[in-house]
C-alpha cells in the first residue's frame, strides 16, 4: 500500500515539475520574442520618431541628431589624389590669404608674408554631407570636415628694427563645415555657371607658433599678435558670409559676391543680476558686440565700475551681409585692469527672427558658452533694443534712428520742453540725442474731469486738485494746472 501511495505521489510531483518547466520555457520564449520585436521596432525608428517619443531635455548632452550622410567613399578617393590637390590648393590658399594677412598685420611688424606653404601629406576627412533647401535657385551643399594635418607653413616676419623671424605654424587642428553653392543653373553642361565656396561654421581652429631656431617668447606680445592676425585673416577671407566665386562658364556672376543687404541698429540698454567675478567688491562690467568677429567690426561699451546691474544706454550700428544666417553676439566681461578680462556671460540673437523696420525690445539670458545648449546656472540678463533695416526699405518703413527722421509738432513741443527750449529742431546734435531713446510713437492724453474727490483741506474747504501724469521707464512727467 505504501508503495502505491509513493508511486502516485511521485507521478504527481513529476507531472507538476514538467508542467512548471514547460510554462517557464514558454514564458521565457515569449519574453525573448517580445524583446526581439521591440529591438526590431527601435531599429526601424527614424530621427523624427525618436523626437516624437522624447523631448530634447531627456537626451544627454552628447546626443546629436545629424542630417548629414557619411562620405567614406569620398575620403578614400581624396587620399589617392591628395598630392595633386595639395599642390593646387596650397597656391590658391596662399594667394587668397596673404593679402588679408598684410591687411591685418600687427603694427609692430613691417611685413608678414609666407615663405613656404604646403598642406602636407595628411588629407582631411569629410565626416558628412547635407543638401540645404534655402528656397533659392541652385544647389547648396554643406560638407563637414575634420583635419589634423602635418602642413609645412613658414611665415616670414620682419620688424621695424630690421629683425627677420621665420615663424613656423604647426600642429594645426581644424573642424568645420564648408558650404558649396552651385548657381545659377543653366542648360549647358555641367548645368551650373559658377561654384561659390565658404567656411560656413568654424568649430575648432588650433595651431602653435614656433620661431625656427629661436624663441618667440623673447619678443613680448608677438605670439598673441600673430595668432590674432591669422584668425582674423581666416575670418575675413573665407568664413561665411564671405564666399569665393569660381566661374565655370563665361558670364557675369557679380550677384553671387558678398554685398551689404542692410543695417542693424542696436541699443545696449542695461544688464541685471550679473554674476560677481570679484572677491572684493563687485564686477566692473563692459560689453562687446559683433556680427562678424573682426577687430574693426567689434563694438565695445564703456566700463561701469563696481556694478552688477549696469545701465549703458549706448547705440551701435552693424553692416549685415546675410540676414538669414548671421546673428548678433553680445559678451559681457569683467574688466580686470592690467589682467585679462573675465567673461561673465554671452548671448546671441538670430537676425532672421527680427521683423524688418520694427523695433524689438528683448531681454537675453546670459550663458557661459553659445555652443552649450543646457546652461542652467544664473549668470544674469542683458537688455537690448534692436532695429534691422534692409537696404531700400524706406518706402514702407520709417527708421527712427535715421538723422532725417521727422518729428510731429507734438513731439517737437515735448522735445523743446525736455531740452529747456534751447535746442531747435535740425540742430547737428539732434541725431546723437535721438539715439538715446528709440521713438516708437506719441501718446496723447487729455485730462477731462474728476468726480467725487475726497476733501483734503483741514479748514473744511474744498480741495485744489491738479493731476500729475508719469510715463514709466522714461521718467517723463507732466502736470496740469490747479483748478
Amino acid at each position: 500500500m505504501s508503495f502505491v501511495a509513493g508511486l502516485v505521489i511521485g507521478l504527481v510531483v513529476g507531472l507538476a515539475l514538467i508542467v512548471a518547466f514547460v510554462r517557464s520555457e514558454n514564458a521565457r520564449s515569449k519574453h525573448r520574442s517580445d524583446l526581439a520585436t521591440t529591438i526590431a521596432a527601435f531599429a526601424r525608428m527614424t530621427v523624427e520618431d525618436s523626437r516624437k517619443l522624447l523631448s530634447p531635455e531627456y537626451y544627454p548632452s552628447w546626443v546629436v541628431f545629424s542630417q548629414r550622410q557619411k562620405l567614406t567613399w569620398l575620403n578614400v578617393h581624396l587620399q589617392k589624389i591628395w598630392p595633386y590637390v595639395n599642390e593646387a590648393a596650397s597656391e590658391l590658399i596662399k594667394a587668397s590669404v596673404e593679402p588679408v594677412l598684410e591687411q591685418y598685420r600687427p603694427a609692430i611688424l613691417a611685413s608678414l608674408t609666407f615663405s613656404k606653404f604646403t598642406l602636407g601629406t595628411v588629407a582631411p576627412q569629410f565626416t558628412g554631407v547635407s543638401i540645404i533647401d534655402d528656397g533659392s535657385e541652385g544647389i547648396t551643399m554643406e560638407l563637414a570636415m575634420q583635419w589634423d594635418g602635418n602642413p609645412s607653413i613658414i611665415l616670414d616676419i620682419k620688424t621695424y628694427l630690421g629683425v627677420a623671424l621665420p615663424v613656423q605654424v604647426k600642429n594645426i587642428g581644424f573642424t568645420g563645415v564648408f558650404r558649396l553653392i552651385f548657381r545659377p543653373m543653366v542648360d549647358e553642361f555641367p548645368c551650373f555657371g559658377a561654384v561659390s565656396f565658404s567656411l560656413r561654421q568654424k568649430q575648432k581652429l588650433d595651431f602653435t607658433l614656433k620661431v625656427v631656431g629661436g624663441d618667440m617668447s623673447k619678443i613680448p606680445g608677438l605670439s598673441d599678435a600673430i595668432e590674432s592676425t591669422i584668425k582674423d585673416a581666416v575670418e575675413d577671407s573665407i568664413t561665411w558670409p564671405v564666399r569665393k566665386v569660381i566661374p565655370i562658364l563665361p558670364g557675369d556672376y557679380s550677384d553671387l559676391e558678398l554685398k551689404p543687404v542692410g543695417k542693424l541698429e542696436v541699443k545696449l540698454v542695461q544688464a541685471k543680476e550679473l554674476t560677481n567675478k570679484d572677491i572684493i567688491g563687485k564686477s566692473d562690467p563692459y560689453a562687446v558686440l559683433y556680427v562678424r568677429p573682426l577687430r574693426d567690426r567689434m563694438k565695445k561699451s564703456r566700463t561701469i565700475n563696481n556694478q552688477l546691474n549696469p545701465v549703458w544706454n549706448e547705440h551701435f550700428e552693424f553692416v549685415i551681409e546675410d540676414a538669414s544666417t548671421q546673428h548678433l553676439v553680445v559678451k559681457i566681461y569683467d574688466d580686470e585692469g592690467l589682467q585679462s578680462s573675465e567673461l561673465i556671460g554671452c548671448a546671441q540673437v538670430q537676425l532672421c527672427e527680427l521683423q524688418p523696420g520694427k523695433v524689438q525690445d528683448v531681454w537675453l539670458k546670459l550663458v557661459k558658452d553659445l555652443e552649450i545648449q543646457r546652461d542652467n546656472k544664473k549668470r544674469g540678463e542683458v537688455h537690448l533694443e534692436l532695429l534691422y533695416c534692409p537696404n531700400g526699405m524706406q518706402n514702407g518703413f520709417t527708421n527712427p534712428f535715421a538723422h532725417s527722421f521727422s518729428m510731429t509738432s507734438l513731439e517737437k513741443a515735448f522735445k523743446s520742453g525736455a531740452d529747456g527750449g534751447n535746442d531747435p529742431v535740425g540742430n547737428g546734435d539732434e541725431g546723437n540725442k535721438r539715439r538715446e531713446v528709440i521713438v516708437r510713437g506719441v501718446l496723447s492724453v487729455t485730462v477731462i474731469s474728476a468726480e467725487d474727490l475726497a476733501p483734503a483741506d483741514l479748514m473744511g474747504g474744498k480741495a485744489d486738485p491738479y493731476v500729475v501724469l508719469t510715463l514709466k521707464k522714461t521718467e517723463s512727467k507732466n502736470k496740469t494746472r490747479v483748478s
